[in-house]
């Protein structure tokens, strides 16, 4: 099996265990799957690669994490949300395609601690809740995950400068999530990032991020709940901004 992966197998081990932990975290938390694997395995893998093996972590989480509750479903958000999406994910894909792979784990190390902080310091930006800040919302979250796979936490800031019910933007992002894979699919296997290879990569390792998220679920408990983000967020900052620093070592 690993040699039809293409990966060496201290590669596949470590990719196991990470995307095992990126699930507990997903599971807990109900976020940062990729970020999580991106701001580790971006050490020795190039984003572009990781991206595609990404869409099924994610997926297999989505499956797993939905419980009902679409029809709850802003429909106008998660339309804007998805069109934008599927405009800015192209922009995305072609500059991490352009860059240099070291020049790209930065950016998407980067990206992550910048989105990271911006949630943590729990900043607001009204001109989000607008129409216009809706349509960009998607297109910066397009973006955002061709460059490192983590366009979910520019939909949370989306969510965060929203006065809407919880019950109703946490439905609005499930149904984002679930629109904007098939989208997604279409655009990586246009560009030729999803292939048999990178498929393959991604259904072996979904096991593993199966596995986390539901050990995750099992660990959470409601009264631990205010904790959980700030935790992770933390957590992100500290793995992304090791990251660059060891990018900016040359190690």
């Amino acid at each position: 099996m690993i040699d039809a992966l293409a990966l060496p197998t201290d590669h596949f081990i470590w990719l196991t265990l990470i995307c095992f932990v990126a699930g507990v975290v997903r599971g807990f938390s109900g976020f940062a799957l990729s970020a999580v694997v991106m701001a580790i395995a971006v050490m020795f893998l190039a984003p572009i690669t990781l991206i595609p093996i990404l869409w099924f972590q994610e997926m297999t989480a989505s499956l797993l994490m939905v419980r009902g509750g679409m029809k709850e479903a802003n429909r106008r958000v998660v339309t804007g949300l998805v069109l934008g999406s599927a405009f800015g994910l192209p922009m995305g894909l072609s500059l991490t395609q352009e860059l240099p792979v070291d020049t790209s784990k930065l950016v998407a190390l980067s990206v992550i601690v910048v989105l990271a902080a911006t949630q943590l310091a729990k900043l607001r930006l009204p001109i989000l809740a607008t129409r216009p800040g809706l349509w960009g919302s998607g297109i910066l979250a397009g973006i955002v995950t061709g460059l490192a796979g983590v366009g979910g936490m520019v939909v949370a800031l989306y969510v965060l400068a929203s006065n809407a019910p919880a019950r109703e933007m946490r439905a609005s992002l499930v149904m984002f999530l679930f629109a904007s894979s098939v989208i997604s699919l279409a655009t990586l296997t246009y560009f030729g990032v999803m292939n048999t290879q990178s498929a393959l990569r991604g259904l072996a390792l979904a096991p593993a991020s199966a596995i986390g998220v539901i050990a995750g679920k099992a660990f959470f408990r409601p009264n631990w709940e205010p904790y959980y983000k700030p935790f992770c967020l933390c957590l992100l900052i500290g793995l992304a901004t090791l990251g660059i620093l060891r990018q900016g070592m040359g190690a």
